[in-house]
């Protein structure tokens, strides 16, 4: 994916019978998700200049243009949509882009190489940071949160990590 653009939602499906989408907004002010002009689908192959009609239960009701019936918008369900990123504002110096963080190195606190970040999920429970480990095998995902990753320092290439650890003592009576 290209840093060039930043994804700033998703169409979550169709809303009512009029031909208007359900948006999800992954921007800090929600609402600023019409305010950057068209939006554009990942493979670039459409474009939607949005109007938000309405906010509904984790998101809005939008009308999409090219967008007139609920059959389109329903087809449209888990298209994610971007925009340029010389359009948004430039974050603040504690701030970032989860799009910065893709590729990133992934370190312990002690600064042991673990991996190169994959994606950053943001699910309705908080957010996670998957990464792949250097050592191959399956992804790994930590909560995104200060606690477990409480250095972003996108201008050295890297996040520190500092995972829960599990207590395998307090699981040791668990199957007796």
């Amino acid at each position: 994916m290209s840093k060039d653009r930043v994804c700033v939602g998703a169409i979550a499906g169709a809303f009512g019978v009029r031909g208007e989408a359900k948006l999800k907004s992954f921007t800090d002010d929600p609402a600023a998700i019409g305010a950057y002009g068209p939006l554009e689908s990942e493979d670039k192959g459409r474009r939607f200049d949005v109007k938000i009609t309405r906010t509904i239960k984790g998101g809005f009701a939008a009308r999409l243009s090219g967008v007139a019936t609920r059959e389109e918008a329903e087809a449209l369900k888990g298209t994610r949509l971007y925009v340029d990123r010389a359009v948004l504002p430039v974050p603040d110096e504690d701030e970032f882009y989860y799009a910065d963080l893709i590729g990133l190195r992934v370190e312990q606190m002690g600064g042991a190489l673990l991996g190169k970040v994959k994606a950053v999920h943001e699910f309705g429970a908080g957010d996670m940071l998957e990464y792949v480990p250097d050592r191959g095998g399956e992804t790994v995902l930590v909560p995104f949160t200060r606690a477990s990753v409480p250095v972003v320092d996108v201008a050295q290439g890297r996040v520190v990590i500092d995972p829960p650890v599990e207590d395998d003592d307090a699981n040791e009576g668990a199957n007796s």
